[in-house]
């Protein structure tokens, strides 16, 4: 079993995937361990979609930007989950917007999709964050109704190969002591 440490420093974005099936019950853990995610004030403001429809996946693939290299693994990868975010819920308070950014659904829905990535590490599994597509195609696509967003799709399974770390920034040179 992999600590949250070992599953921050491995993951990696995995763009091909070999032909095993992902168990539905290891999915419905992933979802399970994604309802424990922090958000605004408890807000939960994600909303997931599991894409299992070729046809669909297809058209997915067809609202996507030519060139991502992410493209393929939307339709080959086993799994597809399409992340949403319900607007005007999360850094709202009493209908009105808290914070200087605005809604804060976009903070929310990277922690749910950190939550997802780093969980399907731990079950072996690897994943990608895709966000370069056609948004609103998407929407449209999934029937995602007013008042919510596609934020991320990403596609999940076990990894054809594991590539290496990419370079790291050090310590020094991203910290500062006590003012920038």
């Amino acid at each position: 079993m992999k600590s949250v440490i070992e599953a921050i420093k491995e993951r990696r974005s995995i763009r091909k995937y070999d032909i095993r099936e992902v168990p539905e019950d290891v999915v419905n853990n992933l979802l399970e361990i994604l309802r424990w995610t922090p958000s605004w004030a408890n807000t939960q403001c994600w909303e997931v979609i599991w894409v299992k429809d070729k046809d669909l996946r297809e058209k997915l693939l067809e609202a996507s930007y030519k060139g991502n290299p992410a493209n393929k693994a939307m339709v080959e990868a086993p799994v597809l989950l399409a992340l949403c975010a319900k607007l005007n819920t999360s850094g709202f308070y009493k209908g009105e917007v808290t914070t200087k950014f605005g809604d804060w659904f976009m903070f929310d829905l990277g922690l749910a999709t950190q939550t997802i990535c780093l969980a399907a590490q731990h079950y072996g599994l690897g994943t990608v964050i895709v966000g370069l597509f056609n948004h609103d195609k998407v929407r449209e696509i999934l029937f995602v109704p007013e008042g919510y967003e596609v934020v991320a799709l990403i596609p999940i399974g076990y990894p054809a190969h594991n590539p290496s770390a990419p370079r790291r920034k050090e310590i020094g040179e991203f910290l500062h002591y006590n003012t920038f």
